[in-house]
């Protein structure tokens, strides 16, 4: 018997992984863990864990519909899997690649458990088009600035031919078998309150993507973060219809999806430390009342409150807001970006961790393709540009204009000079 493993992955279509699973000539066990690991550290209502486990359901019932059947688990996957080569004869293991920090060091454990138990530990590309030292310099050396990268990767794709993996035609190959489907309850959790909303997209957004995107109040972005975050639609399916469309833009988006993986692949170290070292030496204020008001959306600066209070609601919050927001942090308030990254790394519902930690480096000024330090959003005046009839804030701060909203926390001029004085004695 061969096993495949769903993780960054859950659909049947299109799925590198679970294509070779199925087409290795023994019939597969397909399973699931959720890793207690990852677990323990959220609130038992996560709504990423309520999306999981829905994708997972939808699985389920297609594979159902042939009489096959996901097994799902719970605990350490190295346990998971010692347990299941004790129960079975288990000849591949079939994944698909996963490049967070921690995700490589689980995979490099069970890759020497499997080998010890003379077990192959077998894994695909899936999530991205092009992985880590794909695109790179004639040298060899990793990007790191954007639009090179992004020329580069262009230049790379026009060479390729995209395939996609038929994997849904071949379930009939999934073994029988008597193993769980584990229900939320039964890992220790409810279901979320939050919804998660479909992505979108349909030709109508795709086409005005340049002209609606920076405009909140217009809600004119796909939502496809948490469906790429977790395998629920193909990277190469989305990638075909951008490229369908012919919208530069929304190219564009999927393909800093991809730098910042590549960035965390090639120094994993800049999850927790500043690609630029010396962005390390910044003297944080890290004031913790200060903190608590950005978190509550409590700072008397409207684009910042409505950001975080559209995030603590529902989960999300419109990449505009998530620069100013983040600016607002680290610039005015001077607390450190790890705050921040952490904050939105518990709240937002399509995070992702090579995108969350580069796009907070790149507001504090620390990161690749970093904007400079002295590069300080005004809050008030991106109102104007981008939400001048304050549609995008009432909606978030019914309270705006009465004696109830608070007092700005910080005055935006002396913050910025302080901000400045603070980065140059760190940086020159």
């Amino acid at each position: 018997m061969n096993i495949f493993w769903f993780r960054r992955d859950l659909r049947l279509d299109d799925n590198v992984g679970l294509f070779h699973a199925l087409n290795s000539g023994i019939e597969v066990l397909p399973v699931f863990i959720f890793d207690e690991d990852i677990l323990s550290q959220l609130p038992a209502d996560d709504a990423r864990v309520t999306f999981i486990h829905q994708q997972l359901e939808k699985i389920q019932n297609q594979l159902q519909k042939i009489g096959k059947s996901l097994a799902v688990f719970h605990g350490k996957p190295i346990e998971i899997f010692k347990q299941l080569i004790t129960e079975n004869s288990i000849k591949t293991v079939y994944t698909n690649h996963d490049y967070e920090p921690y995700a490589r060091k689980r995979d490099l454990d069970l890759y020497h458990l499997f080998k010890d138990k003379g077990i192959e530990f077998k894994t695909s590309k899936d999530q991205v088009i092009f992985e880590k030292s794909e695109v790179v310099k004639d040298d060899g050396t990793p990007y790191v600035v954007y639009t090179p990268y992004s020329n580069k990767w262009k230049e790379n794709f026009k060479k390729i031919q995209v395939t996609f993996y038929k994997s849904e035609e071949y379930l009939d190959n999934i073994t029988q078998h008597s193993y769980p489907f584990l229900s939320l309850s039964d890992i220790g959790f409810a279901p979320s309150s939050f919804n998660v909303t479909p992505f979108d997209i349909s030709n109508a957004l795709i086409d005005n993507y340049e002209a609606t995107r920076n405009f909140p109040a217009l809600n004119k972005t796909s939502y496809l973060g948490i469906y790429l975050r977790f395998g629920a639609v193909s990277i190469r399916k989305i990638v075909a219809k951008a490229i369908e469309s012919k919208n530069e833009t929304f190219f564009k988006e999927l393909i800093w999806r991809e730098f910042f993986m590549q960035i965390l692949w090639h120094f994993p170290h800049t999850n927790k430390a500043s690609f630029r070292s010396k962005y390390d030496e910044v003297k944080w204020d890290n004031n913790e009342d200060l903190f608590q008001k950005w978190c509550e959306g409590k700072t008397g600066y409207p684009f910042v409150d409505a950001g975080m209070r559209e995030l603590n609601t529902t989960g999300h919050m419109h990449n505009r807001v998530r620069m100013i927001t983040a600016s607002f942090l680290c610039k005015h308030l001077l607390i450190d970006w790890r705050w921040g990254e952490a904050y939105f790394a518990s709240k937002l519902l399509d995070y992702e961790q090579s995108s969350n930690v580069g796009n907070w480096q790149w507001a504090a000024g620390s990161g690749v393709d970093a904007a400079p330090y002295f590069r300080i959003f005004n809050p008030t005046e991106q109102i104007k540009k981008f939400d001048k009839d304050l549609k995008y804030i009432k909606k978030w701060i019914p309270e705006i204009d009465t004696q109830f909203y608070p007092q700005p926390i910080v005055d935006h001029k002396e913050a910025r000079e302080r901000c400045l004085k603070v980065y140059k004695e760190a940086v020159g």
